[in-house]
């Protein structure tokens, strides 16, 4: 950082940070994550508020010597570095074995870096981190829609005793290409039928949410009076 900056040069710094913040915020906001363009355009401008702040207290660094408080300016950058935290915890969720908002939380991290880097004047390394960025938001998404993972779902079924078995059932999870990771069954005599609960594995696409034919035909197979499909 240059020891008197010139007031273009700050303001140079600050459009950049807010429009490289704006910019990933746009992305997560069309994504419809909980934190948008005007959350990242807020905390990245934060960031490079505090660098320009240090970069005009850089000439007061040191202390008199009939003084024992000695300035350290770049304890402000360190802070909001680590205060974005709290944010970012903010923006997780978890609900029993589902964790959301980990990326946004990564996200809100990272456009702090990136305005750190505007606001010290180091413009290259924030021109970097911001290419970075898009790439890991918008390309790496655009790859990983294209690869199959591990899906999981809870199915509910309830079945006539009499027409449908636990046997036939899950054969016909398994042809489908369904792993059965654990099951439970509630027997209901008095009504003739018994509820089947499965927690199901399979390689799909993230994107692709809509309920499988598979499990469309089983719901509609005889024997079977009412199923729940639940993506997790």
């Amino acid at each position: 950082m240059p020891l008197y900056p010139t007031w273009p040069d700050l303001l140079l710094r600050l459009a950049l940070a807010a429009l490289a913040g704006a910019a990933i915020g746009w992305n997560r906001g069309a994504h419809g994550r909980p934190a948008g363009m005007r959350t990242h355009l807020l905390v990245c401008l934060a960031a490079a508020f505090s660098m320009v702040l240090a970069n005009l207290l850089l000439p007061t660094t040191g202390k008199t010597d009939d003084s024992f408080i000695r300035m350290d300016v770049m304890r402000l950058p360190l802070g909001i570095l680590s205060g974005i935290g709290f944010i970012g915890g903010g923006a997780i969720l978890h609900r029993g074995d589902l964790v959301m908002g980990v990326t946004t939380a990564a996200t809100l991290w990272f456009v702090t870096v990136m305005g750190l880097c505007f606001g010290a004047g180091e413009l290259i390394l924030g021109g970097i981190a911001f290419a970075v960025g898009l790439a890991v938001l918008w390309g790496l998404k655009q790859l990983e829609d294209r690869v199959t993972h591990e899906r999981k779902a809870r199915l509910s079924l309830t079945v006539e005793q009499d027409r449908l078995s636990v046997r036939d059932v899950e054969a016909a999870l398994r042809q489908a290409g369904f792993r059965i990771a654990t099951s439970t069954v509630a027997v209901q005599p008095a009504a003739g039928c018994r509820t089947l609960r499965y927690d199901l594995r399979w390689r799909g696409y993230l994107a692709d949410n809509d309920l499988p034919d598979s499990i469309e035909r089983l719901f509609a197979a005889p024997g079977v009076r009412e199923g729940s499909w639940s993506p997790r």
